[in-house]
């Protein structure tokens, strides 16, 4: 079933993956808070790659009513989803350390980037869960599983989004689920040109090898490694499929409390 529902898909890496899915030979649907974006994105499509259909469905993610009126349309459309990449995100405005962050602004962060991904994968779910197959990929960062010394707001909801692709997989992986957290690298979008500590960056990560990853999870060529952690530009397609069983075997790729031994009693 090759057809995905994007967030974000207005700009950046959002706008990149909807469009390298249609030339793929994905139908998409395109979700976004801005209508204007999403229908640039649609036309773009529809240019580069005219036998994909594409379903626009402008929406606040943060609002549930209209995160299921969305979802609605896309299944409408599409017929059903296969795939939800849940891309949608925002940073702080200020690159400092949280005592001397707005915590309502770092509150807007995790709002933003935990509830979005929340809603849409609880609207998508049932539908998934009544064929028995689906897949949810969360578009998540380095700083989500590094620790960082600013933009905490940002890196404690990239943490939670980490936890959320963990658990649907524990619950739903003998129905028929797959998850997995992807992280972009760093590539040149509106976000990253404004944050500082990229301000001197000359290497980039292309959204092609972006594109390049959440095809081949679409397609089921990462589903071993369902529920964990990869990375565009330092992970491609073949290396994570020639390590994936040492990443299973050794429970690598996800968040774990190690333990200091075998007296450990957390062990």
């Amino acid at each position: 079933m090759r057809t995905a529902l994007v967030t974000g898909a207005g700009r950046g890496i959002g706008r990149g993956i909807a469009l390298g899915l249609a030339r793929a030979g994905y139908d998409v649907a395109v979700v976004g808070r801005t209508r204007a974006h999403l229908d640039d994105t649609a036309a773009e499509i529809a240019r580069e790659a005219p036998a994909a259909t594409v379903v626009v469905a402008a929406a606040d993610l943060v609002d549930a009513t209209e995160v299921a009126d969305a979802v609605a349309r896309a299944e409408d459309g599409l017929g059903a989803i296969g795939l939800v990449v849940n891309n949608a995100g925002v940073i702080e405005h200020d690159e400092t350390d949280f005592a001397s962050d707005d915590v309502e602004d770092a509150w807007r962060v995790v709002e933003t980037n935990v509830r979005g991904p929340m809603l849409v994968a609880h609207a998508v779910l049932p539908a998934m869960l009544a064929r028995g197959e689906g897949r949810l990929l969360q578009v998540n960062s380095g700083s989500g599983y590094n620790l960082q010394t600013s933009y905490t707001g940002y890196g404690i909801s990239k943490g939670a989004l980490g936890r959320l692709t963990a658990l649907l997989d524990a619950q739903y992986r003998d129905r028929g689920i797959r998850t997995l957290d992807l992280a972009p690298g760093v590539v040149a979008t509106d976000m990253t040109a404004a944050m500082p500590v990229h301000a001197d960056r000359t290497a980039w990560t292309s959204v092609d090898e972006v594109v390049a990853l959440v095809r081949a999870f679409g397609d089921g060529e990462l589903d071993a490694l369902s529920g964990r952690f990869v990375r565009a530009g330092a992970d491609t397609v073949e290396s994570l499929q020639a390590a994936a069983e040492v990443i299973v075997r050794e429970d690598a790729r996800r968040f774990r409390v190690p333990a200091y031994g075998a007296d450990d009693p957390l062990a």
